[in-house]
């Protein structure tokens, strides 16, 4: 058997949590550094591909964002569908935001039986002055849960890409020692490079919208 190092992996990673929280831009920052102040709420499902390595092997993590569908709580199984990875994000000024956490992650566990990571992001950190979630709460709540936890500002760029590098790093660790003890196929967005090729080529390192619904009903 070989190393498997001509292989290529292409994990879809959603991002959620209520809406302004910051998603889109934390999506921007990474993706593009690129921040907007007033933007708009995503219309359409949207999702970015980047490239990245983990090990010496390159990766491709497919970001999704939610599209502003939280605002009326109408995420789809769809948007769910072969993600291995999630974001959680709430905004350390609004504890509602917080609060809703569990909401998002019943949610989660409900629709996906692939999720390998799942971190809890406290985004706008350098609001510091109007925080209302303290980062303990956020720490104590991840361990309580077993989630990856961090807090970043898409604004300033603190931690955004430490918090979609690390993600995607215990991804891939999770997937690649899941695959060293099964003979079994796990259920993964693990591609082929002819498959990646077909799925991704086109929005590699660019953004992509599909239609709103995003049902694959």
């Amino acid at each position: 058997m070989g190393d498997g190092r001509g292989e290529e992996y292409l994990f879809k990673i959603v991002l959620i949590g209520d809406s302004a929280v910051g998603k889109s831009n934390l999506l921007s920052r990474f993706a593009r550094n690129e921040f907007h102040a007033n933007s708009k709420a995503t219309i359409g499902v949207e999702f970015q591909t980047q490239s990245l390595k983990i090990d010496g092997r390159e990766v491709q993590a497919q970001l999704w964002d939610t599209a502003g569908q939280e605002r009326f709580r109408a995420v789809t199984s769809a948007y769910y569908r072969g993600a291995v990875g999630a974001l959680i994000v709430y905004d350390i000024t609004r504890k509602l935001t917080f609060d809703n956490v569990a909401r998002w992650l019943d949610e989660l566990r409900m629709h996906s039986d692939t999720i390998l990571v799942t971190m809890l992001v406290g985004n706008k950190r350098d609001l510091g002055e109007l925080r209302e979630v303290l980062v303990e709460e956020g720490t104590a709540y991840a361990e309580a849960e077993g989630l990856m936890f961090l807090e970043t500002s898409a604004l300033d760029a603190t931690n955004v890409n430490t918090a979609f590098h690390n993600v995607v790093k215990e991804i891939y660790n999770s997937y690649t020692s899941r695959k060293a003890l099964s003979s079994t196929s796990f259920k993964s967005d693990f591609v082929s490079k002819s498959e990646r090729l077909t799925l991704s080529s086109e929005n590699k390192g660019s953004q992509r919208q599909l239609p709103a619904c995003c049902s694959a009903n």
